[in-house]
């Protein structure tokens, strides 16, 4: 069974890459400052890297 991390979005997806602003919704992050908690998967994980400079990532 897989744990859980948490994302909080910290800077805003507009002017952001399609693709970009696509891995946002899809951790299901909508606003800033929002939390979300999210299943630790490899999928997961690597939407969160790839937009590394708009989310914060907590164990």
């Amino acid at each position: 069974m897989a744990g859980k991390f948490k994302v909080t979005m910290v800077r805003s997806v507009n002017g952001r890459l399609k693709k970009h602003q696509a891995c946002a919704r899809g951790l299901g992050l909508r606003r800033m400052h929002q939390t979300v908690e999210v299943l630790d998967t490899p999928e997961n994980r690597g939407m969160a890297n790839k937009i590394q400079y708009m989310v914060r990532v907590e164990d």
